[in-house]
């Protein structure tokens, strides 16, 4: 298995909603930091959310505060990221990654990442 696995991508509608999970297998998810990132075709890499080990919670997009929540079930081993009122912007591979420590998830400083779920917002 891979040790980190990203899946509830789709196809959804503007204003819809998806539930991303990324899932850890081979070792315990809550011992890091674990953020959420996503690019766009043609786009750079951006990080969107992090949860840290202790379930602090950093905002990296500041339009997408209030519709995104990053949260954690650590018996299931699993980050989620609860997306709402999506827009064609959101559109974009979103990729879950564990950091190198257990608070921040800088972009440089991912020690593992998923290979990503598809997000597509359009009518």
């Amino acid at each position: 298995q891979l040790p980190l696995v990203e899946s509830g991508g789709g196809l959804v509608q503007p204003g819809g909603s998806l539930t991303l999970s990324c899932a850890a297998s081979g070792f315990t998810l809550n011992d890091f930091a674990v953020g959420w990132f996503r690019q766009a075709p043609g786009k750079e890499r951006e990080a969107v959310s992090c949860i840290s080990r202790s379930g602090g919670i950093t905002n990296h997009i500041h339009s997408i505060k209030a519709r995104f929540t990053i949260s954690r079930d650590n018996a299931k081993n699993t980050v989620y990221l609860q997306m709402d009122g999506l827009t064609p912007e959101d559109t974009g591979t979103y990729y879950c990654a564990r950091s190198l420590n257990n608070w921040q998830c800088p972009k440089a400083n991912m020690a593992l990442w998923g290979k990503g779920t598809l997000v597509t917002v359009s009518s």
